[in-house]
Order: structure tokens, then C-alpha cells, then sequence
């Protein structure tokens, strides 16, 4: 290991950023010399992310094959336009690749979302209680046994969620919209919606324990 220090000069001259980000940045600068290479190597990594995206999260929405390649194309395509026209907002906070996959999330989010509501119209009625233990993953058989149970819990949504958590948790579990398309839809983002759904089961499972249909296992962690 050497014993010399890094001067001033060795500093400013890498930079914040890691080797490996360093040079995605300089490649990818307006007049790099081999920034068409860059460009072509950014997009390839670029799609692989938005085809492993996209099959992991497009299931609810049942695309596959070319659909669902095709949705990639623009997914990279459009995340790697982002990336190019806020180069200049990389910070090195992070890796550059961790960067930019961020802006493969956010494309298949609203491509996701934008894809559902092109296909299928859902309306916001609570009609489709009957679904719900499916969509909970009970089979017929248990969901007899468990109808009181299941009565509760519309009773607790009803009466203990808010206009907005009520909206959510029957659109997610009663309908069964997948989250990135209720996302458009509410004109918010995934993790939003996902934040009012844990405070709304928390609210539902509290007030089932209050009235006895389940066991209150938090003990002493409350």
C-alpha cells in the first residue's frame, strides 16, 4: 500500500464521483468523442433493467411477449433521454448506474399504470366483495368458514378508514388494480400508495382485535 496521499490535484481531478461513475460521465458528455458508444452501451443496460422491471411487476396486468418487449423499448428509451437531459444533476450520491435505474423505475411505473387504463376500465364502486379472499389467497372452503371474519373487516373499512384509505384499499384488494395503474390513476406515486395501505390495514387489523376476531400478536412492541 502506498504511503503517499492524494494531493489537491489528484482530488479535484476525479472528482465526487467513483471511477466507474466518472466515466460513464465523461463519455456521456455532449462533445465525448465516443458518446454514440456510450449512448448504445447505457440503452442495452438500460433495457435489461426495464425487462426485469417490467416481468416483475406486469404480471397483474397480464402483459407478456412482445407486448411486453415493446414496453421495454420505450421504457429504455425514454428513461435513457431523462438521463441524458439531467446529466448535469448527477451529484455521485450514489453510483451512476444506481442513478439511472432510478429512471427505469419511474418509466415502468407510468407506463405500467398508463397501460392498464388503456386496456381495462375499472369502476370505483365496492361491488366485488366476493373477491377478496381470492385476492387474499383463501380458498372457497376457508373463506365459508371465515365469512364472519370477512364481514368484519368491510364493516372496519367502512367505518374505521378514511375517504382516501377506503378508496385505496378497495381498489388494490377488492377490485384488484395493480398498484402502478391506481398510481396514474390518482395522479400520485407508488410508494404513497403503499404507505396508505399499510396505515389502513394497521387500522383494520386494530379494530379486528378490538373485537375479538383475531389475536393481538404485537405484545409488547406497541
Amino acid at each position: 500500500m502506498s504511503n503517499v496521499a492524494a494531493g489537491p490535484d489528484t482530488v479535484s481531478m476525479l472528482g465526487p464521483f467513483d471511477p466507474d461513475s466518472a466515466a460513464w460521465v465523461e463519455t456521456l458528455a455532449p462533445d465525448a468523442p465516443a458518446r454514440d458508444v456510450a449512448l448504445a452501451r447505457l440503452h442495452a443496460m438500460l433495457l435489461r433493467a426495464a425487462r426485469g422491471e417490467l416481468s416483475r411487476r406486469a404480471s397483474p396486468s397480464r402483459i407478456a411477449g412482445k407486448e411486453l418487449d415493446d414496453l421495454a423499448h420505450q421504457v429504455a428509451a425514454d428513461a435513457l433521454m431523462s438521463i441524458t437531459r439531467r446529466l448535469a444533476t448527477f451529484r455521485g450520491e450514489s453510483r451512476f448506474t444506481t442513478w439511472a435505474y432510478k429512471f427505469v423505475i419511474l418509466e415502468v411505473s407510468a407506463k405500467l399504470g398508463r397501460h392498464f387504463w388503456s386496456r381495462c376500465e375499472v369502476a370505483f364502486e365496492p361491488e366485488q366483495w366476493e373477491q377478496l379472499p381470492a385476492r387474499l389467497g383463501v380458498t372457497p372452503e376457508a373463506a365459508a368458514e371465515a365469512g364472519e371474519l370477512f364481514s368484519a373487516v368491510r364493516s372496519a373499512v367502512d367505518i374505521v378508514l378514511t375517504p382516501r384509505q377506503r378508496e385505496i384499499f378497495v381498489a388494490l384488494l377488492v377490485h384488484g388494480i395493480p398498484a402502478d395503474a391506481l398510481a396514474a390513476r390518482l395522479a400520485t406515486s407508488r410508494n404513497t400508495i403503499y404507505k396508505v395501505m399499510f396505515d389502513a390495514r394497521r387500522k383494520i387489523r386494530s379494530t379486528l382485535v378490538t373485537d375479538g376476531y383475531l389475536g393481538d400478536s404485537t405484545g409488547s412492541r406497541q
